[in-house]
Order: C-alpha cells, then sequence, then structure tokens
C-alpha cells in the first residue's frame, strides 16, 4: 500500500504507475476531474482518499478578505504554478473577482526563494491585501509566509488554521491534522482487508474561520463584529 499525504501531483503520478497497489492519498481538488476515482462513492480501481475540497473556497476567502479589507484596491494571490490544485481554485477566485469588480494580481512561487520574490512584486505594485493559494510547499514554509505578510504590514487570508497558528492574520478551511487522521483511518481499514474501490471518498463536514486578534491589531486593522461573531476560533 502507498498512502502519499496531502499532495495531488503525487497521487497523479502514482497512479500512473500502478493500478494494484492500494493507493490512500489526500487532496483539496475535485478525485474525479482528476481522473484518480471513479465516483465519490464508489472510487473503484485501486484508490481512495480524504478530501477537503479547498479548491472550492476561494470565493468565500476572498470574500472573507474583502469583507475584513473593504478599502483594498488590489488584491494579490500567491499560487504555486506546479500544483494541479491552484488551477482550480484560481478559477474559482477569478470568477469571483469578476463578479465583484475586485482588481487581483496573480504571484506565482515554486521555491522559497520564489516566495521572497513574490513578495517583493507584491509591495512594489502595492496591492491592499494578500490571498494564499493551497498548497504544500506555503503549508510547509508558514512561518516565512507569516513573517513576510507582518514585515510588509499585508492583511492575509490563509486555507488552513496551522497559519495562524504561526502568526497569520486568518484562515478559512478545514483541519490538516484531522484530514491526516483521515488517512490513518483508512490506511487501517485497507491493511485490514478492505478494499479501496469499495471506500467512499471522506468529505468534510465543517470549514473554521479563525482571526488572530493579535496580528490584526499589529496591522491597525479593525475586525468588523459581523466577521468575529462568525469566527470558530479568535486568537486574542
Amino acid at each position: 500500500m502507498i498512502v502519499t499525504g496531502i499532495n495531488a501531483n503525487a497521487a497523479l503520478a502514482l497512479k500512473a504507475e500502478t493500478d494494484t497497489i492500494p493507493l490512500v492519498f489526500g487532496t483539496g481538488d475535485d478525485p474525479v476531474k482528476l481522473g484518480l476515482v471513479t465516483s465519490l462513492n464508489r472510487p473503484g480501481g485501486n484508490a481512495t482518499r480524504v478530501s477537503y475540497f479547498t479548491y472550492e473556497l476561494g470565493a468565500k476567502r476572498l470574500g472573507l478578505l474583502r469583507e475584513l479589507v473593504p478599502g483594498a484596491a488590489l488584491i494579490a494571490v500567491l499560487a504555486n504554478p506546479n500544483s494541479v490544485l491552484a488551477r482550480s481554485t484560481l478559477a474559482e477566485v477569478q470568477a469571483a473577482a469578476s463578479a465583484t469588480g475586485q482588481e487581483f494580481e496573480l504571484l506565482q512561487a515554486g521555491t522559497a526563494q520564489e516566495i521572497d520574490q513574490a513578495f517583493a512584486t507584491l509591495v512594489r505594485n502595492k496591492a491592499g491585501a494578500l490571498l494564499v493559494v493551497p498548497d504544500s510547499l506555503f503549508t510547509g514554509r508558514r512561518m516565512q509566509i507569516a513573517v513576510l505578510a507582518a514585515r510588509h504590514a499585508v492583511p492575509a487570508i490563509y486555507p488552513q488554521h496551522e497559519f495562524v497558528d504561526v502568526g497569520g492574520l486568518m484562515s478559512y478551511g478545514v483541519s490538516i491534522l484531522d484530514v491526516y487522521r483521515q488517512l490513518g483511518l483508512y490506511t487501517g481499514r485497507i491493511i485490514k482487508g478492505e478494499k479501496p474501490a469499495n471506500i467512499p471518498v471522506q468529505q468534510p463536514t465543517k470549514f473554521d474561520l479563525v482571526i488572530n486578534l493579535i496580528t490584526a491589531k499589529a496591522l491597525g486593522l479593525e475586525v468588523p463584529p459581523t466577521l468575529l461573531a462568525r469566527a470558530d476560533e479568535v486568537i486574542e
């Protein structure tokens, strides 16, 4: 059996290599569209996964960011050009931005150095806020991103709670720790004899809004009471 963790690119590569070894993976994109499973209820083949459908939350995150920073004329969007997931998320963000008349600029980063370069471009173009697209690189470099956002006083929304834990301003999404826990449970079921083809794709049922008031204060931001009232967790 192979467990990929949260990485759609790895899952696609492994799926192309074997159709017999059981494959358990996690990803935020639609596994049916990617060709990883036949359907959510009956995956078929040798793969099943834990889904967190974060690609569908791009528009929601943009709306939350606009609510927090309504005066931001230009919003920067940080994405990894090497990510399969980024394309779906960007399409969501672009559609939402077009519908509201919000201008946004795509900043691409596939390495830690390119993250630094993306922030330099953000500052040069005077973006008023930042939306970080879900990506394993960004999760691994969350401290770097949160520090850069604080250094340049850029309000940002992130895809996961873990960014807020290291000083990020706001996040909206599912718990990555819970996704890994579900991956472990799926792995155990297959070890005990269940077939991946018969295990339905696990889908999230709850999305958390987390706001860091310490960071908001440092940025000189007044978080709207309506936004605070909807937060699942507020860090003070």
